[in-house]
Formats: C-alpha cells, sequence, structure tokens
C-alpha cells in the first residue's frame, strides 16, 4: 500500500502539461486581480492545519468547506476559495487538494519568488468530516514558544519557522480578519528578503506591520540567527523557503 501511494505520488509529476496550463489560469487571474498573497495564504491555511502524531489535517482541499472556512484564522479566505471552484470546473482531473497548492506556488513565482517544483498526488479530503477543529493555525498576538508548538506539531525546525514566516514580505494584514492593519514592507506584491531587513532596522518604518509572532524573531537568540542569515542572503532565503514550503505543501503525502 505504501508503495502505491509514493507511486501515485511521484509519478504523477509527469502531468508538467497541465501544471502548465494551472499556470496560465492562475497568472491571468493575478494579472487581474492581485490577489497572489490571498491565494498563498489559502494554500498555507489548508496545509497548516496538520498533525504529526495523529496524521489528520494538512493539504488535502479541507479547506474549501465552509466548516473550515469559518475557523477565526480563515477570515477573508472565501473569494480565494470560490475562485478555486470555478477553476476547478476547467480541470476536472486535478483535484482540490492539488489546486490549491498549485495556486500557492504559482503566486510565489509570479511575484518573483523561487519556482517550486510541483508535485501532483495529495490525498483530497471528501468532505467536512475532515475537517480539523478550530485552533491549530498560528495566533499573530502570540511568541516563539507558540510558533514551536504550532510548526512543530508539524514537524518544523527554527530555520523553517523563520524561512516561511519571511512568506510576509507578501500581502498585507486587515483588521476585520486578523485585528491587524498594514503592510510588513514597502512593496507588498514582490517576493523577496524585505521581511528581514525591514525587521533588522534599529527604527521600524511607523508604516509598516510588525506582529507579536514577527517581533519574537528578533528576541529568541535560535531564531534570530536566520533572521540575520536570510536578510543578508537572499539566495539563501530563496533556497530554504523554497524547501519549507514544499514539505509544508506536501505534509501528510
Amino acid at each position: 500500500m505504501l508503495k502505491t501511494a509514493l507511486r501515485n505520488f511521484g509519478t504523477l509529476t509527469s502531468k508538467k502539461p497541465v501544471y502548465k496550463k494551472l499556470q496560465t489560469r492562475f497568472n491571468k487571474l493575478y494579472d487581474e486581480t492581485t490577489a497572489m498573497p490571498l491565494f498563498l495564504r489559502l494554500a498555507w491555511h489548508d496545509a497548516g492545519t496538520f498533525d504529526a502524531a495523529t496524521k489528520t489535517g494538512g493539504p488535502n482541499g479541507s479547506i474549501r468547506f465552509d466548516k473550515e472556512l469559518a475557523h477565526g484564522a480563515n477570515a477573508g479566505l472565501t473569494w480565494a476559495r470560490d475562485q478555486i471552484v470555478i477553476i476547478k470546473a476547467d480541470f476536472p482531473d486535478v483535484n482540490y487538494a492539488d489546486l490549491i497548492q498549485a495556486g500557492g506556488y504559482i503566486a510565489v513565482e509570479y511575484c518573483k519568488g523561487p519556482a517550486i517544483a510541483f508535485k501532483f498526488g495529495r490525498k483530497e479530503a471528501p468532505d467536512d468530516s475532515h475537517c480539523t477543529p478550530d485552533g491549530r493555525l498560528p495566533d499573530a498576538k502570540l511568541g516563539a514558544d507558540h510558533l514551536r508548538s504550532v510548526f512543530g506539531r508539524m514537524g518544523f525546525n527554527d530555520k523553517e519557522i523563520v524561512a516561511l514566516s519571511g512568506a510576509h514580505t507578501l500581502g498585507l494584514a486587515h483588521k476585520d480578519r486578523s485585528g491587524f492593519e498594514g503592510e510588513w514592507t514597502t512593496n507588498s506584491n514582490t517576493f523577496d528578503n524585505a521581511y528581514f531587513t525591514e525587521l533588522l532596522k534599529p527604527q521600524p518604518n511607523p508604516k509598516l506591520l510588525r506582529l507579536p509572532t514577527d517581533v519574537c524573531l528578533l528576541h529568541d537568540k535560535k531564531m534570530r540567527k536566520w533572521v540575520d542569515k536570510f536578510a543578508f542572503d537572499s539566495a539563501d532565503f530563496f533556497k530554504e523557503y523554497a524547501k519549507a514550503h514544499k514539505k509544508l505543501s506536501e505534509l501528510g503525502n
């Protein structure tokens, strides 16, 4: 059974023409809406519920169900989910789990971030009984111990946590969704290492956002070393981010 699952997950990389068509479709949507950060968030939140101990949650497409969309951390994602449903109608052979993660990969690359090798074959949640309880995603009001608890549950170490935090270089927070308002960088549609360079500035830009989960990366010695490294080496950030994002998007598969 394990060999079959691995074979199904791996050999589906031959669907490169399908992925190219998905890129074309998502890129057109991103040209029209600049909603790249929203689709990256949708992909992350679908994957970020994974629990390695119980083998529940993860990138299985369960976020498409209203039951999971109603979770507090998923506020503002309904429109993105609805767009996924529309795209799915044109790609009947691509399941929701893969489609949602593809949208995240393509968003990163569209914004000049790393191109991440995509694999098809994730297991799709058939109904909302596979939705996990609310509360598995990070809480922006908390600190390093909380981040280690949430990401450690999925199997991530400090370097991976900091690398993934760098995705805040894209998009902005909305008060009606998270309780916070603003952008992390001055160019929120470009994927680069500006999140880290902004964090290291001794005088924070008052127009930019710093969440407690951002600031804690500076004060925790084990995490701070990765902030420093990624701020001064964008190539290393891209490399480590791509690995961590790929890992997140394939949890449980």
